[in-house]
């Protein structure tokens, strides 16, 4: 656990370290962590990430590896709330084809 009550995967996921995800994942760290402040490696991707094709890289590695898209964020937001209102389209569409 890092400062944050997260695991390697949610920092990764959130900097779309592409083959650092993979490794984690591959390794079995846990795609469904909730950290303290309330984020998943899937929700950190989408909220701090630019839409982006790394970004959507890395978000589709997550839900191919079981993340849970209705997992709400501290303020109640599912990943698909949070890329909507952040204009991220492709992975708007891509969490929509997933649900």
């Amino acid at each position: 656990m890092n400062r944050y009550g997260g695991t390697a995967l949610i920092p990764a996921s959130e900097h779309a370290h592409v083959e650092t995800v993979r490794m984690l994942i591959a390794a079995g760290v846990p795609v469904n962590h909730v950290n303290d402040p309330g984020w998943t490696a899937l929700l950190e991707a989408v909220v701090y990430g630019d839409g982006s094709a790394r970004y959507v890289d890395v978000i589709t590695q997550l839900l191919d590896a079981g993340a849970d898209p209705s997992i709400r964020d501290a303020s109640g937001k599912t990943a698909l709330d949070n890329a909507e209102s952040r204009g991220q389209s492709d992975v708007v569409a891509l969490l929509q084809s997933r649900s």
